[in-house]
């Protein structure tokens, strides 16, 4: 895909897959940018996944937290609706969703409308709930007789000891939202505010084919769409790592 888009000449056979020095230019980025603002599209890309995560990582942990630790009437039952919520497709909610954020909330075109659909994520609640049920019980009973509330115990003893977890819900969660296409193209019409996976789709259905060479073009859409989850993984693929988290108890 990055050969693809450096090249002046597009060229599909198994040669095309190793870089011609003769053959590669940038102008395929400056021609794609000239038709959509990459920018832009990724500032919006940013903002709409950094909104996600941030309300993916607060409200699962919190979930995830009461789920695990705490005790309280109805919790197996609740436990049980989050694992339910897990077979019910999103495209069943589409409709409804659209009707909800654009007429009743008055949401559409705005960052708060892409947003909120994804605010609780059912997975990152299941992924926190599983690692806070590895943390030993002695640690949080200790705390509780040094006088610490619930939410100091998550935030000094648990969130600590969990940062695999954490990592985990942030590269599952950013890829989502990121290359979401479906719900931002419904809940956007102005170009301004649409992320780069929907203006780039927009440009391959409607602009691509009138280039001199499309087939680069989108690729060097596509890397550009593509660089920023590489580079997350590779930065933060050793958290994937589970921690010794029984060293925190001696004796």
């Amino acid at each position: 895909m990055l050969i693809g888009s450096l090249q002046a000449e597009p060229d599909t056979s198994i040669a095309g897959a190793f870089p011609d020095p003769t053959n590669l230019t940038l102008g395929n980025y400056a021609a794609i940018d000239s038709r959509i603002d990459l920018w832009s599209g990724l500032v919006n890309s940013g903002i709409f996944t950094g909104g996600v995560l941030l309300c993916t990582v607060v409200f699962g942990m919190l979930a995830g937290y009461a789920l695990a630790i705490m005790r309280w009437t109805g919790r197996g039952a609740t436990f049980a609706l989050t694992l339910l919520i897990q077979i019910v497709p999103f495209q069943l909610l589409l409709i409804p969703l659209y009707v909800l954020i654009t007429r009743s909330y008055g949401l559409g075109d705005t960052y708060l409308g892409m947003i909120l659909p994804f605010a609780i994520n059912a997975t990152a609640v299941i992924i926190f709930r599983q690692y806070f049920l590895q943390i030993p019980g002695e640690l949080f009973d200790a705390a509780r007789i040094d006088g610490a509330g619930e939410i100091g115990l998550l935030w000094r003893i648990a969130v600590p000891l969990v940062r695999p977890a954490l990592v985990t819900v942030v590269l599952l969660t950013f890829i989502g939202p990121w290359n979401s296409y479906l719900w931002p193209f419904l809940v956007t019409k102005e170009a301004g505010m649409q992320p780069l996976a929907v203006s780039l789709a927009n440009y391959i259905s409607n602009v691509a084919a009138s280039t001199a060479n499309p087939f680069g073009a989108t690729l060097a859409g596509a890397v550009v769409l593509a660089a920023p989850v590489v580079v997350l993984f590779i930065v933060f693929q050793r958290y994937f790592i589970s921690t010794d988290i029984g060293s925190g108890v001696k004796g």
